[in-house]
C-alpha cells in the first residue's frame, strides 16, 4: 500500500535554491511548513511564497550547527505538528580557483560541520520523535560529489561523502521503527552554490526542476534520488579508471583547479 502523502513538512536550507524550491513544492491549502535558513530576507521570501500558495508556515532563522538551539525548535514544533517528513537539505560550499590555493582549516571545518554535523543535528531529534510513533519520512541532500573527489572543492566532497555513508548506516535503523530514508544525490543545480563554482556546469538544471525531481521520488518513498543519470553514469566510469587517468580527464573536463599562470 503507498504511504499517505505528508501534510507536515520540515525543510532545512530553505534560504537556499533547492531548499526554497523544495518549500514551494510542497506548498498548498491544508499543508504546514517549517522553514529554516541563515539568511533571514530569502527565508522570509521563500515563506511568502509559501503562504500565498496556501500552506501554513513557521520560520527560523538560525545555523544547522547550533545544535542545541535546532534542537529546541524541531522540538517544540513537532509537539505542536506531528512531522511527516523531514528534508535536511542545509549545506555550504568551498571552492579553490587554481592549484595555488590550500582550503583554510576554517574553510574546511565550516563546510564539514555544516553539511555533516548540520544534517545530523537535523535528523537526531526528528528521527527520536518519529521511531517513537513508529511511522515518518527522512530525506537528506548529498551530491553526486559523494562519489568522486573533486580537486575544486574537497571539504565539500568529504562533507557530502560522510553524509552518504551516514544515511547508509542509519538506514536500517530507521527502517526498523517504520521510518523511510531517502537520500538524495544531486548533481549541478541553479544556485548561488553553483554559480561560485569556477568551473564546468554540465548538465546544470534550474531548482525548480530538481525539485519537482525530488519530490517525485520522496512520494515514492524511493531510497534513493539520484540525477541526471548520464552524469552519474559518467561518475561511475571515471571511478573505473585508474586514479591518475581520471585526475586528468578531470582537468581535461575543466572540473579542477586551474593551473599557475
Amino acid at each position: 500500500m503507498r504511504a499517505a502523502l505528508p501534510r507536515v513538512v520540515v525543510v532545512t536550507g530553505a534560504s537556499g535554491a533547492i531548499g526554497a524550491a523544495l518549500a514551494e513544492a510542497y506548498a498548498a491549502p491544508g499543508m504546514c511548513l517549517a522553514l529554516q535558513g541563515r539568511d533571514t530576507e530569502r527565508l522570509e521570501a521563500a515563506a511568502a511564497r509559501c503562504r500565498f500558495l496556501g500552506a501554513e508556515v513557521q520560520v527560523f532563522a538560525m545555523d544547522v550547527r547550533d545544535a542545541p538551539g535546532l534542537r529546541a525548535w524541531l522540538e517544540a514544533f513537532d509537539t505542536q505538528h506531528p512531522v511527516d517528513l523531514l528534508i535536511a537539505d542545509a549545506g555550504v560550499a568551498n571552492v579553490l580557483e587554481d592549484v595555488s590555493q590550500w582550503e583554510t582549516p576554517l574553510a574546511v571545518d565550516n563546510v564539514i560541520t555544516t553539511n555533516l554535523m548540520g544534517t545530523i543535528n537535523t535528523v537526531l531529534p526528528i528521527a527520536e520523535r518519529m521511531r517513537a510513533r513508529g511511522r515518518g519520512h527522512v530525506a537528506m541532500v548529498s551530491s553526486l560529489a559523494a562519489f568522486r573527489g573533486m580537486a575544486i572543492s574537497p571539504a565539500y566532497c568529504a562533507s557530502k561523502s560522510a553524509l552518504h555513508s551516514w544515511g547508509q548506516a542509519i538506514r536500517p535503523l530507521l527502517g526498523a521503527t517504520g521510518i523511510s530514508l531517502t537520500m538524495i544525490y544531486p548533481g549541478f543545480v541553479k544556485s548561488n552554490m553553483s554559480d561560485a563554482f569556477p568551473a564546468s556546469k554540465p548538465f546544470l538544471i534550474e531548482a525548480s526542476q530538481a525539485a519537482r525531481h525530488i519530490r517525485r521520488g520522496l512520494d515514492a518513498r524511493k531510497a534513493t534520488v539520484i540525477f541526471p543519470a548520464v552524469l552519474w553514469l559518467g561518475i561511475k566510469l571515471l571511478n573505473a579508471l585508474p586514479d591518475p587517468w581520471a585526475d586528468a580527464l578531470m582537468a581535461f573536463l575543466n572540473l579542477a583547479p586551474k593551473g599557475r599562470n
